[in-house]
Parts: C-alpha cells; sequence; structure tokens
C-alpha cells in the first residue's frame, strides 16, 4: 500500500509541474469563473506525449519496463473515444457490439491486449490518469508489466467534454480464440466486463 500511495503522490506532483497557470476570469460576485479544458489541434502531439512520459515515470517507479505510442493503438483508442460519445456512454463495446480485442486487430496491432482505460469527464489528461491510478483494475493496466505499446486518443465534444482511452498492448502475438457460437470470446481483460453484465459510470 504504501509504494501504492507513493506512486499516486508522484502523480500528482507531475500534474503541478505540468500544470500552466493562468488566471481565470472573475464573475460578478469576485469569484473565478469556472474553466474548461479545452484541447487545441495544435496540442494533441504534446497531449500524448505529456501522458506516455507519465505513465512510464509511474512505471519506472513501480519497477515496470517504459512503452512506446503505438500508432494502431493510438487508431483504436480515438475509433473508441467518438463512439463513445456517440453511444453517450462510457464503457468498452463498441456502437456495433466490437470488443477491444476486436478493435485493437481491426486497427493492426499484432500484439496481445492487455487493458483499456476509459473515462468521461471534464478533467485534463493527467488529472484522470490520477482517478486511474486510484483505482485498482485501472491501476493494473497501467502498470502491466508485459506492457509494451500505450494507445492514447480522446474526442472533445462541443460543451466541452471529453471521452479518455487508454490502451495498453504487448506480451507475445494476439491468439484468436477458437469456441463454440454460443461461448464467450473475451478473454480476462482488467476492466473489462461483457456488455451483458456491464454497469454505466466511468471506469
Amino acid at each position: 500500500m504504501r509504494s501504492i500511495a507513493l506512486l499516486i503522490t508522484a502523480l500528482f506532483a507531475l500534474v503541478a509541474c505540468t500544470a500552466t497557470p493562468i488566471e481565470a476570469p472573475l464573475g460578478a460576485d469576485g469569484k473565478p469563473l469556472p474553466r474548461l479544458y479545452r484541447i487545441s489541434k495544435s496540442n494533441e502531439s504534446r497531449i500524448q506525449i505529456r501522458m506516455l512520459d507519465s505513465v512510464n515515470a509511474l512505471r519506472q517507479a513501480s519497477g515496470a519496463p517504459a512503452l512506446q505510442l503505438n500508432a494502431s493503438l493510438n487508431a483504436a483508442a480515438a475509433t473508441h473515444s467518438r463512439d463513445m460519445s456517440v453511444q453517450n456512454r462510457p464503457w468498452h463495446f463498441g456502437s456495433d457490439g466490437s470488443s477491444p480485442v476486436e478493435r485493437v486487430q481491426r486497427a493492426g496491432y499484432e500484439l496481445t491486449l492487455l487493458g483499456e482505460n476509459i473515462s468521461e469527464t471534464f478533467e485534463t489528461e493527467l488529472q484522470t490518469l490520477a482517478a486511474w491510478m486510484a483505482q485498482p483494475d485501472t491501476r493494473q493496466v497501467i502498470l502491466d508489466r508485459e506492457g509494451r505499446d500505450m494507445g492514447f486518443s480522446w474526442f472533445q465534444e462541443p460543451g466541452g467534454k471529453i471521452w479518455w482511452t487508454l490502451i495498453i498492448g504487448g506480451g507475445g502475438p494476439a491468439q484468436i480464440p477458437q469456441a463454440a457460437p454460443s461461448a464467450s470470446l473475451e478473454p480476462d481483460i482488467p476492466g473489462v466486463i461483457p456488455p451483458a453484465t456491464e454497469q454505466e459510470g466511468n471506469v
């Protein structure tokens, strides 16, 4: 538990170091007005690199190897983030019924999907990472020692809401399961629950 607490403390330090101090406009009562976190086109690559660096700092502190950004996993994450917005539901299955495994395979990723973290929020990427680190199942995905590759993307609605998706892959080549038509084809992936039992809400 002490090591986990230290990891989360380190992440909050990262949030503080990367935050840009901006003077918030004041309302009629003299108090700061709430600010939306807006992601511009010019900041997209910077956000992905900042998230990768933050995840790798946490992994290094836990003794896990560093990850690298993977274009196929980035594409799968972007597809799912937009699709969650269309469904207006933060869950792991696509509007076409696709699972996380199917999405990364469609995107051309040849290794094994280790886990997928998602969030529906108005918070920044590092605040979202801190929330994931505070939960055992999503923290397990981030710190998986078999991880080699990371995909990270999002979709921001006009009103400011952000749908974040982070995917970790690695291990050996993906194995396509062979089973009877009535059997579940879902592997035991942390945080992924089949559609029949999925509960709505943030993961």
